[in-house]
């Protein structure tokens, strides 16, 4: 009987502090994620904004100066106005303002609150949907799996950015309303429910193919042989065996779901206003790239950074559960 201090979930544990760089991304991920956290204090009581409501006529100060937000233009003829740029000072617009007197800083805290909480969540929902999927699937096989199989082909076969758009579209302008199921177009839990949708198939067609595999494993025959019934042999026998495989999409579909939210928040079919998100930051400073890059670059770098130390954890994370790399890694 193998003892809980030598266990493969504790072992696995162990396999990934001892990967230095999927610790040093973990590391990141959790600093960016509590600095989106800490998005109200910083705007509340550090730089004493409010970053949803427009300022177009409000002033700062800068080296000791009051200064307009909004300045007049000194290119070409002087028309328009130009917005204040980045002045480094974390108590007055560390990173500007954008086109409406906003704080970009403080948008940029908390956009990346609403892009990790959908990123999170739609990760969790889809990896849920897809292990009830893809586990009846390859388990039951038959009509259930010809059924499933086809839906999962015909979503998989639809370009994921063209059906997201249209998705948005359709369930943005009249919400959803199914049985006890009612989500409001506005609702933050829309983009949430259609990102985790498109990619199901995405992670159901390998469990499912994992699941079938494990029909044939002795210790299914013989959970069959003593009379278990089917629930409890895919709870007892088959979940415990493909958790480790939902594991390692976890924090995979995190990001891509976190770059797919931004996506759509930036076509305006995603977060609508006045919630921001990365994606609706990047939308906010795309006419300001010129004057002002900090507007758009700013979410740009966080969204790369969020998305690079995700995928670096999700492979230190395949790693530690994958039994020939803890062999690898013990000779």
């Amino acid at each position: 009987m193998t003892s809980s201090k030598n266990g493969p979930w504790r072992t696995a544990g162990r396999q990934l502090i001892r990967n230095r760089p999927a610790m040093i991304a973990a590391a990141a991920f959790v600093i960016i994620v509590l600095a989106c956290l800490a998005a109200p204090l910083y705007a509340h009581h550090v730089a004493h904004v409010d970053p949803f409501t427009s300022n177009i006529s409000g002033t700062t100060e800068v080296d000791g100066r009051t200064t307009d937000l909004l300045q007049q233009s000194t290119d070409g003829l002087g028309l328009g106005v130009t917005p204040l740029g980045p002045t480094w000072d974390l108590r007055h617009y560390f990173l500007g303002a954008d086109n409406q007197g906003r704080d970009v800083m403080s948008r940029l805290l908390y956009g990346g609150r609403n892009s990790l909480a959908i990123g999170l969540a739609s990760a969790a929902v889809c990896c849920l949907l897809a292990a009830v999927l893809g586990i009846a699937a390859g388990y039951f096989g038959g009509w259930a799996d010809a059924v499933l199989s086809r839906l999962f082909d015909v979503v998989w076969a639809l370009p994921v950015y063209l059906l997201a758009i249209c998705l948005s579209v359709v369930l943005m302008t009249g919400g959803l309303d199914i049985g006890p199921l009612h989500l409001d177009a506005g609702s933050m839990s829309m983009p949430v429910l259609i990102i985790a949708v498109i990619y199901v198939p995405y992670v159901a067609r390998p469990l499912r193919g994992q699941v079938m595999a494990l029909r044939e494993r002795e210790f299914v025959h013989a959970s069959i042989g003593t009379g278990a019934g089917d629930w409890r042999i895919m709870r007892r026998e088959v979940l415990p065996n493909v958790l480790p495989t939902l594991i390692v999409f976890l924090p995979m579909m995190t990001a891509l779901n976190m770059l797919t939210e931004s996506a759509l928040s930036f076509l305006s079919v995603g977060v609508q206003s006045p919630d921001a998100s990365w994606g609706t930051i990047i939308n906010d400073g795309l006419g300001l790239l010129y004057t002002r890059p900090a507007v758009t670059v700013a979410p740009g770098l966080l969204i790369a950074a969020t998305a690079v130390a995700l995928n670096i954890l999700g492979d230190g994370v395949r790693d530690a559960l994958d039994p020939n790399a803890r062999v690898r890694g013990s000779v």
